[in-house]
Formats: C-alpha cells, structure tokens, sequence
C-alpha cells in the first residue's frame, strides 16, 4: 500500500461535562484527527494525546511533528518497523498504524476488529468517573451511568478525595462491580493508606504509583488484597513482560494510543492470554474515531474485563461518526459489520470544528 496523502486537522470539542482526574481539569478537547489516503481508499484515526503531557510526555502538537509519505507497506502492522530508530512518540505512531489499518481492513473487505483477529460480537462496557466537589453529586453521577446500564463503574481517585468518596458508592451499591483509578497520585509511603482500599471488594486500582515504578508497584501488590491494574507504565510488551515477571499487576488496561497501535497492542494482549492475565481497553476522552479503534481492539481474546468503551452521548453533544456510538440497556457496545471501522465519518462535521489542517502529498 502506497500512502498517497496524510491530513492532519485539529478540532475544537466541548465536553458535555468537566471530568477531572489527579492532574486537573478537562473542559474542552483539542482532537487530532489522522485523515490518510492510500490505495485510493480513506482511513482515519485520532491522536490520543491531551494538550499538554500530563497523562505521558506526548501532546497533539508534538504528535503533529510525526509523519509518513511514499512509502510502500504489503500491512499496516509493517510501519512500526519504521519508526524503530525513533524513541518514545508512541501516540504519534500508533494513530499512522491505526489510520492504515482502517485502509487495509477496507481493501480486504473485513472490519477492523475482524483484521486484527477480534473474536467477540459485541464488547461489555464500563464507564470512568471524575472527582467531584462532593459524594453526594457523585452519587448522583453513578446512579445515571447505573441506569444507562453500564457493567462496572471507575472512579478517579487522589489524595483528599479517595477513602470518603468510595466507601459512599460502595455503601450505596454493595454489589456493584467497582474500580478506582489514581493516575499516578501516591507514592510508595503511602502503603497503610492504599491497603484501607481493600475493604471495598473493589475489581481493582488502577496504576496508584508513578508512570515508571514497577518494581514498587511490585511490592505495593504484594501487600494488597485489591488487585492492581498498569496503565500509564505499559508502554510496549517488554514493559508488560517485566510486569508479570516482577508479579506487579493482575490487569493490564490495554490503551491503543498509549502502546503505540495495533500491533502493540496485539502483542500486549497476546502475552496476557497466553499467562491467563485478564485485561481491559482504556479509554483517552476520544471521540468517534478513536473510540472506533478502541471498540475493534476489546473485541480481541482476553478482553473480558468491561473497558473505558462508552457511548459518545456521554461526552458530545454531536459526535463526528455516524451513527453514534452506543451502548445497550445490558451494557455493551454490539460491533458493526461495515468494512474498516464500520462507522461513517462525518466530514462536514469534521471540517466545521476543524481550528487547523494540513495536508502533504507523495511526490
């Protein structure tokens, strides 16, 4: 395959609500989309990148910097090899492999989950929960997204808003499959506090040290009823490998952006089902497209955890797909049968919100 042209625009969207993690607030998105024309057909994917590098280092304006022309690919799963000499840039990478895969899953006439190996016909679904200035508006949030049936609840989590906030959810929905997520906020002395978590039945927490210790992670595990969850420390598999081998987690969130695509991804997921690791798909505030992706990726073995996959009503008023994405009363997400990423791509949409676009063409 011959990449002909590669477009990058960035859009201006408005989250219905503010979600708020450990590292800030989120009002407005700053979306990167990936428009790439190859064997004259179209594919698309999403930077998933925030605006600045507090999730990891990369932002959408350095993911910009990355980009490939006239090049020959028999696959998308060959560009990794590309950017071997390359160091970090994982979101940039994986949204050029994304948009190629959507390509190569159209011109043999399979949907994207069916190309990457997916085996599932729909995808269970859970949903991921900002701090909030109390736990009552809290609860209130949780009864609404109970409602719309999602199958397990996530909450953020960080110093000063942690033990209060869970033990008012959990007293309120003692059956309730439940998560929590620190992105990062303790440290390694915290360990009496981060072992009160295990009076919660909770399905786990979510990467509660730095993006870089999993030797600590290791330990903390090692002390903890709750089972920890690696998001921001899984880069690639050599990461998930010294994760297992260190015994540091027992789940992994399998984030496309985060490991740098597909075939990463794939990897990660592979090992994981070969040790009999459950894992989940994380979610990056991405709107359709990415979510698109992230739907095809959930579909694949091992996947048995519901994942951060919601529906686009939970975070845009008007999604740039068609139709919206959208989740069951029971809690799922059923795939669609189109070729590629079996959702149509609102251009008029897209070309409306777009703030900056550029396009570079094979000579």
């Amino acid at each position: 395959m011959r990449i002909e042209s590669i477009t990058l625009r960035k859009l201006r969207m408005r989250l219905k609500f503010p979600f708020e993690t450990s590292f800030g607030v989120t009002h407005d998105r700053t979306v990167v989309l990936v428009e790439l024309l190859a064997g004259g057909l179209t594919g698309w994917s999403e930077v998933a990148a925030s605006e600045g590098p507090f999730y990891n280092s990369e932002t959408g304006d350095t993911a910009w910097l990355i980009m490939i022309l006239g090049k020959e690919f028999g696959s998308a799963s060959e560009i990794p090899c590309i950017f071997t000499a390359i160091r970090g840039h994982e979101m940039a990478r994986a949204a050029m492999e994304n948009a190629l895969s959507d390509v190569e899953a159209q011109q043999k006439n399979l949907t994207l989950a069916r190309l990457l190996g997916g085996t599932q016909s729909e995808i269970k679904c859970g949903v991921s929960l900002g701090l909030e200035d109390t736990p009552e508006v809290l609860l209130e949030r949780v009864a609404v997204e109970l409602r719309a049936g999602y199958q397990r609840i996530k909450l953020k989590i960080k110093p000063g808003k942690d033990l209060e906030v869970v033990r008012a959810v959990r007293n309120a929905h003692p059956g309730m499959l439940l998560s929590v997520d620190a992105n990062l906020a303790y440290t390694r002395v915290e360990l009496e506090h981060l072992k009160r978590f295990d009076e919660f039945n909770l399905l786990m927490m979510e990467q509660p040290l730095w993006w870089d210790d999993i030797a600590n992670q290791a330990k903390l595990q090692r002390h903890l009823k709750t089972s920890l969850c690696l998001d921001e420390s899984i880069r690639r598999v050599r990461d998930a490998e010294t994760a297992l081998d260190l015994g540091a987690r027992r789940i992994i969130n399998i984030k496309v952006g985060r490991v740098g695509g597909h075939s990463s991804a794939r990897e990660i997921q592979s090992l994981c089902l070969a040790r009999n690791l459950p894992v989940c798909c994380g979610g990056m505030l991405e709107c359709g497209i990415g979510r698109a992706h992230n739907i095809a990726v959930a579909s694949l073995p091992g996947h048995t955890l519901p994942g951060d996959v919601s529906a686009s009503k939970r975070y845009w008023e008007e999604d740039v797909v068609d139709p919206p994405i959208e989740v069951s009363p029971r809690g799922t997400i059923q795939l669609r049968s189109s070729p590629g990423l079996g959702y149509h791509v609102r251009r008029d949409l897209i070309e409306h919100r777009t703030t900056e676009k550029e396009t570079w063409r094979a000579r």
